[in-house]
């Protein structure tokens, strides 16, 4: 990470003692190098010289004052792992989601809202019963392989993987049997849909399909290298599965064409998933030969409460969709649909630095580090929710416009995405609580906020979709997102002791104003674009340009330094690799 500088009782203490081999030490300046390139790059290389210097792996101990240095250079340590690898992931979801939507776009205009809302349907099934086939294991994995390995624990690490994913294995073959055939109840008497059950088994093999690369996916969380899985998932697969999808939709294939280039995608994605897995595996790990142990105690019962946890998240996000398709017909589900994948893009960065911040969570949580804990997590959430708001605002602003971009039939989905917005923005402004208290081992606190907030989702989604359709669906969702996160917040400050917000956030409000005042200006002028998507891509840059403007004009504080030195880093990084490549 580079802008960081040795303060100068480090230097000071440069003078180091021979080496217990007898060797002479390093040199001045290349003791420095050493340093240098353990807090910037958390370089391999110089942590194998580690012992040469008497470095610990968390601080540097030679600075003064001791304890307060060690907890700089650990949050220094910890901020530019999380910045590197979160924005990989960043780049790599924008990407996605990018040309995501673009064929998004083409597949609404395409297929029409009742296709969309039958594949909506069609998912909505397979979420469930892959739910059951997954038994929270998935999600385990991003904790136990980050708790075995971090502790040198391989053997219970072997046991975790190759017995999880036999457990995986017998599970989904179990599930997608029942799933075949219950397929004609589901489409005719449920759904009142009986086009759904034709492609019922396309969904059951996505699911299947779906709960191995998430086991994957989540094991390289828990090697910390969410970057090669990002570049698996959102530079390969996502790309791939619009490479075929246009292709069999061009050949006139419908819907069968784009199920068929979905399975095929996320099949070629399985195979790079478990093969980067099996390559960070210890050479001890990769084989089911030797002993292997069951899965401990603990594990499991994590698993559990995980399932539980998963069986409400998802009752949260998918019973309205689950109601409407019971009520309404498949058009209006599509229309639904889809204005919720643009509301659900709203939270991208927050999504970015969680994927690498749960297994950091962890890691302190286990070492103690509340502080440092602390620390990460204000600054974190501060810049995830400042850096949301600019593009909320020009969904907000440009509702309609943006609904339009999928088809004509679309436009009537825009309240929706207003209504949407305001929960996700809550969501962005407690951070990463649901991750905090699952990564701590308070998974329970978590379940029972979880039932109460579902009781009330189903009551009111039974109560509001009759009388106000896609409407009542979209309120009861932002009210059940905002009330879900806020009951969070309460017990992780409870539990922990830990809140996100500080008097830094005071700072946030000249620039979210400033961009507000851009992005209204934008809309009014729209027609001076003569187009709605430029006028849309004209409102987010300048939003942002204000927005970043402002924020260097108000000032930052130490905190607020480092993150934008990480970040800078990282893009100056990223050029030279294109400038190299360039010649």
């Amino acid at each position: 990470m580079s802008g960081v500088r040795l303060q100068s009782p480090v230097m000071q203490d440069l003078r180091t003692p021979p080496a217990r081999d007898g060797s002479s030490p390093p040199a001045n300046d290349e003791r420095f190098e050493i340093i240098w390139n353990i807090i910037r790059n958390n370089d391999s290389s110089a942590r194998a010289n580690r012992h040469i210097l008497n470095i610990p792996d968390t601080a540097l101990e030679a600075s003064q004052p001791p304890l307060a240095t060690s907890h700089e250079a650990r949050f220094r340590s910890e901020m530019g792992h999380i910045s590197r690898h979160s924005a990989v992931f960043f780049a790599g979801t924008l990407f996605a989601a990018g040309a995501g939507y673009l064929f998004k776009i083409y597949l609404a205009r395409v297929l029409g809202a009742e296709a969309l809302g039958i594949y909506a349907l069609g998912m909505t099934v397979g979420g469930v019963l892959g739910l059951i086939a997954a038994l929270g294991l998935p999600q385990a994995a991003a904790r136990y392989v980050a708790v075995y390995n971090g502790t040198g624990r391989y053997a219970e690490l072997k046991g975790f993987l190759w017995r999880g994913l036999a457990v995986l294995a017998v599970a989904n073959l179990m599930v997608a049997a029942i799933m075949l055939l219950i397929r004609g109840w589901v489409a005719d008497r449920f759904y009142h849909t009986p086009a759904l059950s034709k492609y019922m088994g396309a969904f059951a093999l996505l699911m299947v399909l779906g709960s191995f690369t998430s086991f994957f996916g989540q094991a390289l969380a828990g090697f910390k290298d969410v970057a090669r899985r990002t570049v698996i998932t959102n530079f390969i697969g996502s790309p791939l599965n619009m490479l075929f999808g246009v292709g069999l939709l061009v050949l006139g294939m419908g819907l069968s064409g784009y199920l068929l280039a979905q399975v095929a995608s996320a099949l070629i994605t399985l195979v790079l998933l478990a093969l980067a897995t099996w390559k960070l595996m210890p050479p001890g790990c990769r084989s089911v030969a030797g002993e292997l142990p069951g899965l401990q105690r603990d594990a499991i019962r994590f698993s559990a409460s995980l399932f539980a946890v998963q069986a409400l998240e998802y009752t949260l996000a998918q019973l309205d969709k689950i109601v409407l398709g019971y009520y309404l017909d498949a058009r209006r589900v599509g229309i639904y649909v889809v204005a919720g994948s643009v509301v659900a893009f709203l939270p991208i960065l927050l999504q970015s630095v969680n994927q690498i911040f749960s297994p950091t969570i962890a890691d302190l949580h286990a070492r103690g580090e509340l502080d440092l804990l602390r620390r990460l997590y204000q600054t974190l959430t501060k810049w995830i929710f400042g850096f949301t708001l600019p593009l909320a605002i020009v969904v907000c602003v440009f509702a309609a416009p943006l609904m339009q971009i999928f088809g004509r039939e679309f436009r009537a989905g825009w309240p929706i995405l207003i209504i949407g917005t305001v929960g996700q923005l809550i969501n962005c402004a407690v951070g990463s609580v649901g991750l905090l208290l699952i990564m701590s081992g308070h998974q329970d606190r978590l379940v029972r906020v979880q039932v109460k907030v579902v009781i009330g989702n189903i009551v009111l989604n039974l109560a509001l979709i009759p009388i106000w359709g896609v409407i009542g669906a979209i309120v009861v969702s932002a009210a059940t997102n905002a009330a879900i996160n806020l009951l969070y917040l309460r017990e992780v400050k409870a539990i922990l002791g830990l809140t996100p917000y500080n008097r830094s956030y005071v700072r946030l409000f000249l620039p979210v104003l400033g961009s507000a005042a851009i992005i209204a200006l934008v809309r009014l002028e729209a027609s001076l674009f003569h187009n709605a998507v430029l006028a849309i891509v004209a409102g987010l840059a300048l939003g942002y340009l204000a927005f970043i403007a402002l924020v260097l004009l108000v000032g930052l504080d130490e905190d607020d330094r480092l993150v934008a030195g990480a970040i800078g880093s990282r893009l100056r990084g990223m050029l030279g690799m294109m400038r190299l490549e360039a010649r």
